[in-house]
């Protein structure tokens, strides 16, 4: 099963959804960082508890208040991910292909408050993924995002090889300024699927163009590719 992201301009991309197994590997792995947190602290703790100026209350919050708030300020500060979801490759995304906003994010991370201290430990989210079409559980319904795979599942070549509508229009008119060389390196960023060089090269195609806009990184080179096809097919 995939998930088809749609642009605002008739892009469609075709992403792998997170499974079940993928989601509850990543937050094992957040739960990781959690115990980790809780070591460091109860270490430093120890020198402390003797200070008259630390409360247990003070410390409990310590303790507490970056658990709490660690899904928020990760995937706002990562890009869509948390230390769990760079291990194992997944990322929050819109549907529209758009890069997420803190009220996406907000969203997502109030509602996974509430799906947590739901009964059966959370059981509730578990059902909505695998139930959903769209891998998606009540905060990402809720907020218009779902989670994929990090790599699209389609390749480069499908998407070039797409017709291309008669009533198309295109969003980059400054992909003139670009070359078949500038295209075909772009062409080889895609296929590498590295994130890093992806966000090198859409920094590097906005300078070149001037370009400005609210996609992705991936989404915006596919965007280019399909804009330079289009104009230099005419």
């Amino acid at each position: 099963m995939s998930v088809l992201v749609h642009t605002s301009q008739h892009v469609t991309l075709e992403y792998q959804p997170a499974s079940v197994g993928d989601r509850m590997l990543a937050t094992l792995v957040d739960y990781g960082v959690f115990i980790g947190w809780a070591i460091i602290l109860g270490l430093l703790s120890r020198g402390l508890n003797s200070s008259s100026f630390v409360s247990p209350l003070v410390l409990g919050l310590f303790y507490l208040g970056p658990i709490v708030f660690y899904d928020l300020l990760c995937e706002y500060l990562l890009n869509g991910q948390s230390v769990g979801k760079i291990a194992l490759n997944i990322r929050v995304v819109m549907l529209d292909g758009s890069q997420p906003g803190l009220g996406a994010y907000l969203l997502r991370w109030v509602l996974r408050i509430v799906e947590s201290g739901t009964f059966f430990f959370g059981i509730i989210p578990i059902v909505t993924v695998a139930a959903n079409g769209k891998g998606q559980r009540l905060g990402d319904i809720a907020a218009g995002t779902t989670v994929v795979k990090v790599k699209p599942s389609v390749s480069l070549d499908d998407v070039l090889t797409q017709p291309t509508q008669e009533n198309y229009q295109v969003m980059f008119q400054e992909v003139r300024q670009l070359t078949d060389h500038d295209i075909s390196v772009v062409q080889d960023v895609l296929r590498r699927g590295d994130d890093g060089a992806v966000s090198q090269a859409a920094d590097r195609v906005k300078e070149v163009t001037g370009s400005t806009t609210t996609l992705g990184d991936r989404a915006f080179l596919y965007q280019i590719i399909t804009d330079y096809q289009f104009i230099t097919s005419q």
